[in-house]
């Protein structure tokens, strides 16, 4: 953290839980009710229809159907659901201080998640932070074979902050994140809330990771 000059946040799981009152599984159950009501149930396999995680859904018809407007209808469905759960999101606790902190500190910061960016825009704009972070969010967009862990958004944004990765942070909480990090030359920080998290991080080769974003305030703070 010390050579760290700009901060990319993965949006759901570092700054908020993003589902916390609206269940991912449901969403993802929908697209899949969605396609099954179409006739497409042939697109997907037995275990993505059960992977109850919207984005594996839209990976899936993607890599049969790409750049097609069925996609493109998908990824419009998943969005709306993204911006009625970002209503109900749950802040991560120590996430506003922190980003309100580095931003006092001047240090920059860039969202690079593979939720869409007008969800990220929505929260942000009701916590009082989109001032941290704007222009710097880049988050999906109709190219999916480039959402993490493919490190494309994450070169988006060390080019528009004119950042070399050295003096980049990347806060993610998936296997994804770490894995787009390590592609694009940028030191990880894992955030796990739980155990179960932890240890898909660690196994996935993340050697840094915390339970609590205080424990990150506290080093920021004392930092002289």
């Amino acid at each position: 953290m010390a050579r760290t000059r700009v901060v990319l946040w993965d949006f759901d799981g570092p700054i908020c839980r993003l589902f916390a009152g609206h269940s991912a599984e449901d969403v993802a159950d929908g697209l899949v009710e969605w396609l099954e009501g179409r006739g497409l149930h042939h697109l997907l396999t037995e275990s993505e229809r059960e992977s109850l995680d919207p984005h594996v859904v839209l990976r899936a018809v993607d890599r049969l159907r790409p750049g097609s407007d069925l996609v493109a209808e998908l990824e419009e469905r998943l969005t709306q659901e993204e911006l009625r759960a970002a209503s109900s999101a749950m802040p991560t606790a120590w996430a506003d201080p922190l980003i309100r902190t580095w931003t006092a500190l001047g240090l920059r910061l860039a969202i690079t998640t593979n939720n869409s960016p007008r969800v990220v825009a929505k929260y942000l704009t009701g916590r009082g932070l989109a001032s941290c972070f704007t222009p710097h969010v880049y988050g999906r967009t109709q190219e999916l074979q480039l959402l993490k862990p493919h490190p494309h958004c994450l070169h988006r944004a060390l080019r528009a902050t004119g950042s070399a990765p050295d003096t980049a942070l990347m806060i993610g909480d998936t296997p994804s994140d770490f894995l787009a990090a390590r592609e694009a030359g940028v030191p990880f920080l894992g955030y796990a809330r739980n155990e179960r998290k932890e240890k898909l991080l660690r196994d996935a080769g993340a050697t840094s990771v915390v339970n609590s974003l205080e424990t990150v305030l506290r080093v920021v703070r004392e930092r002289p």
